[in-house]
C-alpha cells in the first residue's frame, strides 16, 4: 500500500495513524481493516509470498541435492521476486530500521521463513538438526544481502551479493 508507506517516509511510522492511511489511499478505516490487521502489517504484507516460493524451491531442488544447495535454490527465487521491488524495498528497509517495533516483526517474519524452510527441508529427509543449521544460514545470508542490497541503487545485484554472502559464510565456517 503505497499510500502508507509515503505517509510512514513523510511522517514516521509512529506518528503515522491508519485514519490518515486510509483516508490516503481512498479507503474507510474499516476497509482498510479488511486487507490489514494493524499497520504494521501493511510492511509485512507478502511475507507469504516469499514463504511459498522459497520453500517450493526447496522443494523442487535435485533429490540429491545437500540441504544448503536446496536452501540456495530458494535464493534465486529471492532474487527474482525483489528485482521490480528495489525502491519500496529500500524505503520499507529504512522505515523498519528507525522502529524498534518493526525490527522485532521483521526478525519474528524470518523465523517464521526459517521455520517453513526447516520443515521443506525436513520433507526431503534431512535431519532436523542439519535442517535448521541450513535454514537459519539461508536466511542469514538473504538477510545479509537484502541490507547490502537497499543499500545500493542497483535492482539487479541482490543474486550477486546473495552469492557474495553465501561465499563468505562458508569462508567463516571452513574447518581451520
Amino acid at each position: 500500500m503505497s499510500a502508507a508507506i509515503t505517509l510512514f517516509e513523510q511522517q514516521g511510522y509512529d506518528e503515522t495513524t491508519i485514519a490518515e492511511i486510509a483516508e490516503a489511499a481512498g479507503l474507510t478505516k474499516r476497509t482498510f481493516f479488511r486487507y490489514f490487521a494493524d499497520k504494521r502489517e501493511v510492511l509485512f504484507n507478502g511475507s507469504e509470498e516469499l514463504i511459498e516460493l522459497w520453500v517450493a524451491a526447496v522443494a523442487s531442488a535435485p533429490p540429491d541435492a545437500r540441504p544448503m544447495a536446496a536452501v540456495s535454490a530458494g535464493l534465486d527465487q529471492m532474487a527474482d521476486l525483489f528485482l521490480e521491488r528495489h525502491e519500496y524495498a529500500a524505503i520499507r528497509s529504512r522505515i523498519v530500521n528507525a522502529n524498534q517495533e518493526l525490527q522485532e516483526r521483521e526478525l519474528i517474519k524470518l523465523q517464521s521463513l526459517a521455520g517453513a524452510i526447516k520443515m521443506a527441508l525436513i520433507a526431503r529427509g534431512v535431519s532436523l538438526n542439519a535442517a535448521i543449521l541450513a535454514a537459519q544460514a539461508g536466511v542469514t545470508v538473504f538477510h545479509v544481502a537484502f541490507a547490502r542490497w537497499v543499500e545500493q541503487d542497483d535492482p539487479t545485484v541482490f543474486r550477486r551479493l546473495m552469492d557474495e554472502s553465501l561465499d563468505e559464510l562458508r569462508s567463516v565456517t571452513a574447518a581451520a
